[in-house]
C-alpha cells in the first residue's frame, strides 16, 4: 500500500477510544480510510467516530472476549462490506515488584495485550484473507528489551511480537501482510497514569538516554501510518528503535547489571508499590468494565 491506496478501505483500530488508537484513526481517516472503532468506552468512541472526516462506525466490545470479537467482526464486515487494515492496539499496564503485585491485575495485562490481540487476530484474519489485507500488531520498545518492574507488561509485549512474527510466516503465502509496530515511551494516558506513581516516573526517567525520554504521538503515529501503507513488517515509531533491535541479544545482561543497582537504591521505597491496579484512564475503564460484568 502506497500513497492514496487507503483511500476507500477499511480500517479496524482497536483501543481507539484515547491515545495512540485514537490518533491512528484520524490519521487513517485524513488518508481516505473507513473506520470501525472497537474499545470498552461507547461514549468516546461515539465522539471519535463522529468526529472523523471519512465513514466510521464503533463497537462496543473486550478483545479478550472471542464471541463479541467475532461478532465484531461479522458486523463489520456487513457494515463496511470488507476489512483491510487491523490495527491490534488495544492495551492496558500496571506496574510493581512481582513479588507485591496485585496478581489479577498482572493476569489482565497479559490477557488484554497478548490473549486480546489474538483474539483480534483469529476473529478478522478471514476478512482480511479475502481482501489480502494487513494486520498491524502494536508492540513496545518492551519487546525488544525488558525492565524491573514492569513484568507483565514486558511479558505480554514480548508475546504479541513472537506471535506476530509466526502469523506472519503462517498467512503469507495467502496474501496477508503482518507487521508489528515498536513504541517508546510516548505521552499518552497510560504512561501518564504511571507517571502519576512518583517512583515509577523516577525509576523511568534514570534510563539511559534516549530511553529515558517521553515522546510525543503525533510523529510516531504517523509512522504507523507509513508503515500501514508500505505494509511493513517492522513499524519503529522512534527511529532510534531501529538501532536497539540489532544489539537486543545483549540488552537484558547489561540491564541486568545496571538494575541491580537501581533496584538496592530504590528498594526502601517499592513496598509503596505493592498492590497496583492498571495504570491511567484506560485502565481504569478495563476495571469498571470487569466490575460492571462480574456484577452481571
Amino acid at each position: 500500500m502506497s500513497g492514496t491506496v487507503l483511500r476507500e478501505r477499511v480500517a479496524v483500530v482497536t483501543g481507539a477510544a484515547r491515545g495512540v488508537g485514537e490518533l491512528l484513526a484520524r490519521k487513517l481517516s485524513a488518508r481516505g480510510a473507513r473506520l470501525a472503532l472497537v474499545g470498552l468506552e461507547p461514549d468516546e468512541l461515539r465522539r471519535v467516530a463522529g468526529s472523523l472526516a471519512t465513514e466510521a462506525a464503533h463497537w462496543h466490545a473486550d478483545v479478550t472476549d472471542v464471541a463479541a470479537m467475532e461478532r465484531v467482526a461479522g458486523e463489520v464486515a456487513d457494515r463496511f462490506g470488507r476489512v483491510d487494515v487491523v490495527v491490534a492496539n488495544a492495551g492496558v499496564a500496571t506496574g510493581g515488584p512481582f513479588d507485591g503485585c496485585d496478581f489479577a491485575a498482572w493476569r489482565r495485562v497479559v490477557e488484554v495485550n497478548l490473549v486480546g490481540s489474538a483474539v483480534t487476530g483469529r476473529a478478522f484474519l478471514p476478512a482480511l484473507v479475502r481482501s489480502k489485507g494487513y494486520l498491524l500488531q502494536i508492540a513496545s520498545l518492551a519487546a525488544i528489551t525488558p525492565a524491573p518492574m514492569m513484568t507483565a507488561y514486558c511479558a505480554s509485549k514480548s508475546g504479541v511480537e513472537a506471535y506476530a512474527h509466526s502469523l506472519r510466516a503462517e498467512v503469507g503465502h495467502r496474501g496477508v501482510g503482518v507487521g508489528v509496530g515498536y513504541l517508546s515511551w510516548t505521552d499518552t494516558d497510560m504512561v501518564r497514569g504511571a507517571d502519576e506513581i512518583g517512583l515509577m516516573r523516577e525509576m523511568r526517567q534514570r534510563l539511559p538516554w534516549p530511553a529515558s525520554r517521553t515522546y510525543p504521538p503525533g510523529p510516531a503515529v504517523e509512522r504507523l501510518v507509513a508503515g500501514i501503507e508500505r505494509r511493513s513488517a517492522h513499524v519503529y515509531g522512534q527511529g532510534w528503535l531501529r538501532l536497539v533491535r540489532p544489539v537486543r541479544g545483549v540488552l537484558p545482561g547489561l540491564l541486568a547489571v545496571g538494575a541491580r543497582r537501581e533496584m538496592r537504591r530504590f528498594g526502601p521505597r517499592l513496598v509503596a508499590l505493592d498492590g497496583r491496579g492498571l495504570v491511567g484512564a484506560g485502565g481504569a475503564a478495563d476495571e469498571k468494565e470487569r466490575g460492571a460484568t462480574e456484577r452481571h
